[in-house]
């Protein structure tokens, strides 16, 4: 496969599709992550996200045991060079605790981070949670330290306010200090008005690469949810029925439907296809757990939606 794209002005370029790493210590297990990573890159694809507090919502867990396997494949397969490997600081560990970004922190973060992984170097570290209570110089400041050292490449923001991701970025461009050169908002068919509404233009002006996460909005635009009974059969399927099951999303369903099957292809692979066709989408981060999902990776790399199929998924999830 060789549709690479540019992470913004950086020298990291990624196949358009980009393995979330949050399913690695929750729903699948070491031996089932390595072998999900193996067809991932098998098929092509060449990015990884996660984060240091994955998965620490899971019973018995604490947090890095996304990167811990991530690390132990790595190690057995000897393809660091070959991938870009993304993570995230910042985040919560358990519920009761704050977004963290002070420089102390990140340093004492991205050892551990590099350890768990077995790796010398991030190619992409990204601020996870804003922390409004810390100076974003004092954050771009750490990350300069370590850009120095050789243990970041780059960065990148994910969950901010419009208003500080763009305080971040002129501070950055005045104090001449590390910018960020990716986003990583939530964004999908059905959660579209946030990203379009208050990030899409500084995106743009800022020439930042944006690699949304919850691209199936957690599965619910995977075509596995088409009735009220479907959501019995699966885990998640009372949060994601609460959340998505409305009159809009049984709408945005049935576009997908209609489109994937004048397509033959999965819903997917369309609502994949959907995002990589969005002029300000670099590569949507998706998650898989079976070899079918990661084929739809395949299919929505490869499907050229036309104006008709945009136009009606458009419609469908008009906000």
């Amino acid at each position: 496969m060789e549709n690479k794209r540019q992470i913004a002005n950086s020298d990291l370029f990624i196949e358009p599709i980009i393995f979330g790493g949050n399913v690695f210590g929750w729903t699948l297990n070491e031996e089932q992550s390595f072998g999900i990573l193996d067809r991932f890159v098998d098929l092509g694809f060449n990015a990884i996200d996660t984060a240091n507090n994955y998965s620490h919502w899971v019973s018995g867990n604490k947090g890095g045991e996304s990167e811990t396997i991530i690390g132990n494949w790595l190690k057995q397969r000897g393809k660091r060079d070959d991938l870009i490997l993304m993570t995230k600081v910042g985040g919560r560990f358990g519920y009761d605790s704050k977004p963290n970004t002070k420089a102390s922190y990140i340093k004492e973060q991205v050892e551990l981070s590099l350890q768990r992984m077995q790796t010398d170097y991030i190619d992409l570290y990204q601020t996870h949670y804003d922390d409004v209570e810390t100076a974003i110089e004092e954050t771009l400041r750490a990350y300069e330290d370590l850009i120095k050292e050789g243990k970041v490449r780059y960065i990148g923001a994910s969950n901010f306010t419009a208003e500080r991701l763009t305080e971040s970025l002129m501070t950055a461009d005045h104090l001449n200090l590390p910018k960020y050169v990716s986003l990583q908002p939530e964004y999908n068919l059905y959660d579209r008005e946030k990203y379009e509404q208050e990030f899409e233009v500084i995106a743009a002006q800022n020439d930042l690469a944006v690699i949304p996460y919850y691209s199936l909005a957690s599965g619910f635009l995977s075509g596995k949810y088409l009735s009220d009974d479907d959501f019995n059969k699966s885990a998640r399927g009372e949060g994601i029925q609460k959340r998505y099951w409305n009159e809009r999303g049984q709408r945005i369903v049935k576009a997908l439907s209609e489109v994937s099957a004048a397509y033959r292809t999965s819903s997917s692979a369309v609502a994949l296809a959907w995002l990589l066709a969005r002029p300000s989408i670099t590569a949507p981060i998706a998650s898989a757990t079976k070899e079918d999902h990661l084929q739809s990776f395949v299919a929505a790399v490869q499907l050229r939606l036309g104006e008709d199929a945009i136009q009606k998924l458009n419609e469908a999830s008009t906000y």
